[in-house]
């Protein structure tokens, strides 16, 4: 870490998707706008910010290819929790942990994790991007939610139909459309998942990471630009009205400084952005609650492929670089088709190439209730392995979740009773808290400083004028769908919040 880092127009701690997200429209507005990016983590391989499904070296590709096989967020890391970092991560090797490996206690959501490795869960992401609809959208002006909603679109590279159409995947959309088509709200049928990646159909379909929003992270630092990895952020410098800075770490040296900027996005994720919030001595009520999840039923079942009129000689192998053949989207509709399905389709092949069966991941995420009690608590005295204040989760599923869980279950052996051979007790699964590994809500926004929030519908933290957030923590709804575009939309606010705010104290470039 350059111990010489000239001061930022704007200060970003978070170099995953979102922090990229605020640097890319920065610096589209404002050219010549210097740009700081924190990120704790250091690169995975040579490329820090490359997603790793893409990366140009075999070993690192290799890697995430095997641990993103079973589709299970959770398995990612492996069946066991991540090992304790030992009260430092110093000498952490780069990649995602569970929040209790840093010393905190997150026992009441034990599959938990988060990304200790530069461009944060950027670099690992399914990259699934269903647009949020109905009660996840956060906004009352429907038309203004929609603009932004297409910028994170394009900031993402959405596609709609990455995966070219095969006649077995529209076979088993029919059928799925025979079940949901009739509670299906207008666009809202089952279809094709979208996806943040580049349209191809001949091999890999590359994953929108961190450096395809923010090219500029390829070109190393200059005067306009500069990244700081392996860099804590440890506190945020402030009067309480305005922040003048980022006390930062290097997590090699121990070195401690402060980074002066005029304005500063945090956009950790939603354990670590209000934890630094709390380590900066900016406790507003709501700072840590409404921690939110879908539950994650998982499900597997082998499709009868008679049933759907389909041969198995004719299923396709998937691309070269791709473990499924297709993947689809049960998009929930409200009270009538309450849940979000992701539906992953695998052909089974044996050392020959020769097709054995085709299978689908059927999995359930059911919404749950947007429940202050369901929160992180922060220790005063005690600090976890990056040396941030230590975390308690606390987190219940309420009587109306497990009313949604049970009628989930029952929708999930619907659907896949239609599909082939189906035993939820050896097929399905309620996965643990924490594995979706899409929470929101402990930094949520609002439309006034009432208690029940902490920062405005622009991410701006109530009472500081050049302090926003974005990301997971600050949305306020219960997401039901896969919540990374979501998220983005909060990223397009704090990019426009803070662009205005350094047009009226830095001036000279316009908008």
């Amino acid at each position: 870490m350059d111990s010489h880092t000239a001061p930022a127009d704007l200060l970003v701690v978070g170099g995953g998707l979102m922090g990229a997200a605020v640097a890319a429209q920065a610096r589209a507005a404002r050219p010549g706008t210097r740009i700081v990016i924190v990120d704790a983590g250091r690169p995975i391989g040579t490329v820090a910010g490359a997603h790793l499904h893409d990366s140009a070296e075999p070993d690192v590709r290799e890697t995430y290819l095997q641990r993103v096989e079973p589709g299970v967020q959770s398995l990612y890391l492996g069946a066991d929790p991540t090992p304790s970092l030992g009260g430092s991560i110093r000498d952490a090797r780069p990649g995602m942990y569970n929040v209790s490996a840093f010393g905190s206690d997150a026992a009441a959501m034990p599959a938990a994790a988060v990304g200790l490795n530069a461009g944060g869960m950027g670099v690992h992401w399914t990259a699934a991007t269903p647009w949020p609809w109905g009660s996840e959208v956060f906004d009352d002006d429907a038309e203004a939610f929609a603009a932004d909603l297409a910028t994170a679109q394009r900031l993402l590279r959405v596609q709609a139909r990455p995966f070219a159409p095969t006649e077995v995947g529209d076979r088993l959309l029919r059928v799925l459309d025979g079940l949901f088509g009739p509670v299906s709200a207008p666009g809202r049928h089952p279809q094709p998942m979208p996806m943040a990646v580049a349209p191809g159909r001949t091999g890999p379909l590359a994953r929108t990471g961190p450096t395809v929003v923010l090219p500029r992270l390829l070109e190393g630092p200059g005067d306009d630009f500069e990244v700081l990895t392996g860099t804590v952020a440890l506190r945020l410098v402030h009067d309480g009205t305005r922040v003048a800075g980022v006390e930062v770490r290097d997590t090699r040296t121990g070195e401690e400084r402060t980074v002066a900027a005029a304005a500063v996005v945090v956009a950790a994720d939603t354990f670590r952005t209000p934890q630094l919030l709390f380590a900066s001595g900016i406790r507003p009520t709501a700072l840590g609650a409404h921690l939110n999840e879908h539950a994650f039923l998982t499900g597997q079942v082998l499709v009868d492929l008679p049933r759907l009129g389909v041969d198995l000689g004719s299923v396709p192998l998937p691309l070269e670089g791709e473990w499924v053949v297709g993947s689809h989207w049960l998009p929930h509709s409200g009270p009538a088709q309450p849940f979000h399905g992701q539906i992953m389709d695998r052909l089974f092949v044996d050392a020959a190439g020769e097709r054995l069966a085709y299978s689908t991941g059927a999995s359930l995420y059911v919404p749950t209730d947007v429940d202050p009690a369901n929160r992180l608590v922060f220790d005063e005295d005690e600090v976890d392995a990056a040396g941030l204040p230590r975390l308690r989760v606390e987190y219940r599923y309420t009587a109306g979740d497990l009313a949604r869980i049970a009628e989930g279950r029952a929708t999930q052996r619907r659907l896949c009773e239609a599909l082939g051979d189906f035993d939820p007790d050896r097929d399905s699964a309620l996965l643990a808290p924490g594995s979706s590994l899409h929470w929101t809500g402990t930094t949520r926004s609002g439309r006034s400083d009432d208690g029940t929030c902490v920062c405005d519908p622009s991410g701006r933290v109530w009472g500081f004028s050049n302090l926003h957030l974005a990301g997971g923590s600050v949305v306020p709804t219960p997401v039901t769908a896969n919540s990374t575009l979501t998220a983005m939309v909060t990223a397009v606010r704090a990019a426009r919040g803070t662009l205005e705010h350094l047009e009226q104290e830095v001036g000279a470039l316009a908008l």
